[in-house]
């Protein structure tokens, strides 16, 4: 099997994405494989942004996706000084939708992401991003499940 060469890991900044990183930077260890490091924010609705006055919902958008920047680049800096090339992505839109479209548009070979291991009636309710993910993405998809 040839090595993969890009690597996208999704991240959504809980303790669950831990293992993931630490599994796709392993992976992209030694061999020049270039990880991108994402992030799908939900961008605020339309209905609360029909309420605000104009120029307001850009700058609320603007400060989301700065403060995702400003969360994504210690993990950049972390995959840096174990030596793997690494780009920070911000990604709006449905998590699983941006996921998956960033995949396809940047030629990921693999998508890592963590899973929260929910079971039962809450993952009924809440779904889980991971799964769309596996069933959408153009490449195949590695979950690591939280410990």
């Amino acid at each position: 099997m040839k090595p993969f060469r890009r690597i996208l890991v999704a991240t959504d900044f809980t303790p669950a994405s831990d293992p993931a990183l630490a599994e796709a930077i392993e992976m992209a260890k030694g061999d020049g494989t270039e990880l991108l490091i994402a992030h799908a924010y939900t961008p605020p609705n339309v209905i609360d942004a029909q309420s605000i006055t104009g120029g307001v919902y850009e700058e609320w958008e603007k400060n989301l996706r700065d403060r995702v920047a400003e969360r994504l680049e210690p993990l950049v800096e972390r995959a840096g000084k174990e030596g793997v090339k690494a780009e920070a992505l911000v990604l709006s839109g449905t998590p699983y939708e941006a996921i998956s479209d960033a995949a396809a548009e940047s030629g990921a070979d693999l998508v890592i992401m963590g899973t929260h291991g929910r079971k039962g009636v809450s993952k009924f309710f809440l779904g889980s991003v991971a799964s769309r993910v596996i069933s959408s993405a153009p490449c195949p998809v590695l979950t690591v499940r939280a410990a």
